[in-house]
């Protein structure tokens, strides 16, 4: 069996695209997997599965979301070696008190990380945004909320990805 990592985009935010984490959890294992954990109530599971396709995974898990709940969202699936590559492959590690000040930009398309660079010329002072082919770095040293480059990131220029803030980052790496 191999081990996942699924997020879910713009869930459980504000009053649409609910998404019962214990409802979600439940979804999961009938889809046939096992030793399913979610993490806070935003859309992010760990899970076994017999099936090694992580595209196939995000398919299966989208349509469930459809039937179930009647929400249309970008799912991420990544295997348990991708997600670790991408918490070890971070190039602008915060010391743990920025851990909340700092994204990690996840896509199934490497395409949809590599637009993510065109925010560039948003960063404020201080602020600094890494893309690889795995996943996109913004640390918005003066906070989210005053961060044009994190503004965008997740508004309509991350469309097509999700992302986490370092500590939830962290914590699924361990439950993974």
């Amino acid at each position: 069996m191999s081990r996942f990592v699924v997020l879910l985009r713009g869930v459980n935010v504000g009053k649409g695209n609910r998404v019962p984490m214990a409802e979600f959890r439940a979804m999961l294992e009938a889809l046939g997997h096992t030793d399913v954990k979610t993490l806070r109530n935003s859309g992010n599971a760990v899970f076994a599965s017999t099936s090694r396709s992580a595209t196939k995974l995000a398919a299966d898990i989208a349509a469930g979301l459809q039937d179930r709940f009647g929400v249309t969202t970008p799912v991420i699936v990544k295997s348990a070696s991708e997600f670790r590559a991408i918490v070890d492959g971070n190039p602008i590690v915060p010391p743990e008190a920025e851990h909340s000040r700092f994204l990690v930009a996840f896509a199934m398309d490497p395409a949809r990380l590599a637009e993510l660079d065109a925010l560039q010329p948003l960063l404020n002072p201080g602020e600094r945004l890494a893309v690889t082919a795995h996943a996109a770095y913004l640390h918005c040293a003066g906070g989210l909320l005053e961060s044009k480059a994190g503004e965008a990131m997740l508004g309509k220029a991350g469309k097509g990805i999700t992302t986490r803030n370092w500590g939830t980052t962290l914590k699924l790496a361990a439950l993974v």
